[in-house]
């Protein structure tokens, strides 16, 4: 071989070992960069299908603080916005078990836009080695209806202690006052005064709590609006009589609604009950009926106290009194006008009111109108006035 073609040969080769070395040089290197780079955590699939069907709040995310998945229901709770956990309390925890591994549950108080807080459990836990599962849901009403339950074990409690204390102190006068017969027979009637009140409570709680569940309406029949104003007014009479009280009745005669003849007979005496123990000496108290196609207002208007405007949205409230240094005298349980919203809300109807302070107050009892195939007499009857 002549010195020109072995000069070119080694050229050759010289070219082709560097550019294979040249290639080796890039190849270890892009390996290299692989390891030292890892691949960025990925929501498994699983993970991924049940998050979207969940309908609590549930949020994962990974070693940056990163979301890389939540629910709909976690952006709809102000939890997550765009790929980032605001609520900073859940981000402190999910910290605390990114950096130990340990499950944690805690509760928060949660307040957005100035709403009322609201209350939520937070179960939180590894999910993997790099990434964290965050699992919230929320417990306002739960934690709302163990306030009430609370608050009505409370109230009755305080309620039965009143008479069930004059009761003991007035047995103890009457024993001490055995040879004075008048004081005997005062001390009676008071008794007789508070063991009515307590009769009356522990039936005011019976059918409250009754009410209360949610029950459907067993058997309803059409009930007779007429008969059951005059039981109204006749379970009144004694009381009106003694405050020289006129109950007087009128409207729309023949009215009929479907439901509970016990439960709505119970819903219109509270009302009437109600406008005699608050009204004055000398008054009147009207109720009167009126048919639409739809439904029937019954309506007891008084000349009482009156409520105060900013007490109006408490007043069906349980154990809630417009006068609390008056209920002594009337003997008002606090639950009358309870029983009313709730009978009306079980019946599909509503329950309003208007009232100014020392003028009186309407409150009407609006329940959805029974059609029937009778012949129905829309004609007003005539006013009645019961004189006491």
């Amino acid at each position: 071989m002549d010195p020109t073609t072995q000069a070119s040969l080694a050229a050759v080769i010289g070219v082709v070992v560097g550019a294979v070395s040249v290639l080796a040089w890039h190849i270890s290197d892009r390996q290299q960069h692989q390891l030292a780079t890892p691949e960025e955590p990925a929501v498994p699939a699983g993970v991924a299908t049940v998050l979207s069907v969940l309908r609590s709040s549930a949020v994962v995310v990974d070693e940056s603080d990163v979301v890389l998945k939540a629910s709909a229901p976690a952006y709809a709770f102000g939890l997550v916005r765009g790929n980032e956990l605001v609520i900073e309390e859940l981000a402190e925890v999910v910290r605390q078990v990114r950096r130990d591994g340990q499950i944690r549950e805690t509760e928060l108080s949660l307040t957005r836009n100035h709403a009322a807080p609201r209350m939520v459990t937070a179960r939180v836990a590894p999910l993997g080695s790099r990434l964290v599962l965050a699992l919230v849901e929320d417990r306002t009403r739960e934690r709302r209806v163990e306030a009430v339950r609370r608050d009505f074990v409370a109230n009755v409690s305080h309620e039965l202690k009143t008479p069930v204390g004059a009761i003991r102190l007035l047995s103890e006068a009457v024993a001490d006052a055995s040879e004075d017969p008048e004081a005997v027979k005062r001390f009676a009637g008071r008794m007789l005064t508070e063991s009515d009140r307590l009769t009356r409570l522990v039936q005011q709680i019976i059918e409250l709590s009754r009410l209360q569940g949610d029950d459907p309406l067993e058997m309803p029949v059409r009930v007779k609006i007429d008969e059951v104003i005059a039981i109204a007014v006749d379970t009144s009479a004694i009381e009106a009589r003694a405050k020289h009280i006129n109950l007087i009745t009128g409207g729309d005669s023949g009215l009929q609604v479907y439901g509970s003849d016990e439960q709505i007979t119970a819903a219109v005496s509270n009302l009437v009950a109600n406008a005699v123990a608050y009204s004055g000496q000398g008054s009147s108290v009207v109720v009167t009926t009126r048919g639409t196609e739809t439904s029937v207002e019954v309506s007891v208007i008084d000349q009482g106290i009156g409520i105060p405007s900013g007490e109006i949205d408490r007043i069906f409230e349980r154990f809630y009194r417009v006068d609390p240094a008056r209920h002594r005298s009337t003997g008002g349980t606090g639950l009358g006008l309870s029983i009313v919203k709730h009978v009306a809300a079980t019946h599909g109807g509503d329950v309003s009111v208007w009232s100014v302070e020392g003028q009186g107050s309407t409150f009407t009892l609006s329940l959805p109108r029974s059609t029937t195939t009778h012949t129905t007499d829309h004609t007003k009857h005539s006013t009645q006035e019961v004189r006491r």
